[in-house]
């Protein structure tokens, strides 16, 4: 039986870290027996973000006035895998892999869907190097 998105609705505050800020979200929701989750939406403003971009090793730091255009990614019990979009004041736009450290300028409004049909994991995969996601249906028992 497939059971609906279960929809949860996070606003952050001046000067929390968005990573660690989802990451203590989701491991509240995990105590709630939530293992799969995504990011839908994702609306506010940053100080700093930090993004790693592609085949980067380290993660460039953009110290500024930004507003946080797009937040994408899935959640699992072995970590968020997620990639923000920012824009300065003059609209210029980066884009990467989000990092610790991104703090909220004024607000990060972010609506999340947990997905209770779902199990997300994360596997090293030998082709790419990486903890790739692993995602499996729930059996249900009836």
């Amino acid at each position: 039986m497939n059971q609906p998105p279960v929809i949860f609705v996070l606003r952050l505050q001046p000067g929390d870290d968005l990573k660690a800020a989802l990451q203590s979200a989701f491991g509240g929701l995990q105590a709630q027996g939530h293992r799969a989750g995504c990011i839908v939406s994702a609306v506010g403003s940053l100080s700093r973000a930090v993004l790693r971009y592609a085949a980067e090793p380290q993660g460039s730091v953009l110290e500024e006035p930004l507003e946080l255009i797009t937040l994408s990614g899935t959640l699992s019990p072995d970590g968020l895998h997620l990639h923000a979009s920012v824009a300065d004041a003059q609209g210029r736009m980066r884009g990467g892999h989000l990092m610790p450290g991104c703090t909220v300028r004024t607000t990060a409004e972010i609506v999340l869907a947990l997905l209770p049909d779902w199990t997300f994991s994360r596997s090293h995969d030998a082709r790419t190097g990486f903890l790739e996601l692993l995602a499996q249906p729930l059996e249900r028992r009836g």
